[in-house]
């Protein structure tokens, strides 16, 4: 198995929860005398497969992550704590930079005039500087995902 069917299983399973919770809490109460649309005991069997099933992914995934190379000097894990903060530091100053160049109409001149304390095209730049090496970051590891076998 590839680490990228690996990860497609994976999501698979965490949405198959999701869904079995919305199952079991709508058949969880009901009014004394009836029954519940479906078994809780089965759903609940069922949501304990998945969970061993996603337990298992997850140690491979992560076993996988930390065993392969992702470039000379970092492993894949390595790769997707940096394109994580990459993605939290381009979203960081693109606040700020948005926050900076909100646009106040003054009507008259008595109004409080609003100025930029940042350099708006300097905080740009940066944030088109982080949005291309995330995506470089996330396209060699899409790539790796589907070359590398899953430990």
């Amino acid at each position: 198995m590839k680490l990228a069917e690996a990860l497609a299983e994976r999501s698979d399973c965490q949405t198959r929860i999701e869904e079995l919770k919305k199952r079991m809490i709508r058949s969880a109460r009901v009014q004394e005398g009836d029954k519940p649309a479906e078994d809780v005991s089965e759903l609940l069997a069922e949501s304990e497969r998945i969970f061993a099933r996603l337990n298992e992914l997850i140690s491979a995934i992560n076993r996988t992550n930390a065993h392969t190379a992702f470039n000379a000097k970092q492993t894949i894990s390595d790769a997707i704590s940096e394109r994580d903060i990459t993605a939290k530091r381009r979203d960081f100053l693109s606040t700020i930079a948005e926050a900076a160049s909100t646009r106040q109409d003054r009507y008259t001149k008595s109004e409080v005039k609003f100025v930029a304390s940042v350099s708006i095209s300097t905080l740009q730049a940066e944030v088109d500087r982080l949005s291309k090496h995330y995506r470089e970051l996330d396209t060699r590891l899409q790539e790796l995902n589907w070359m590398t076998a899953l430990i």
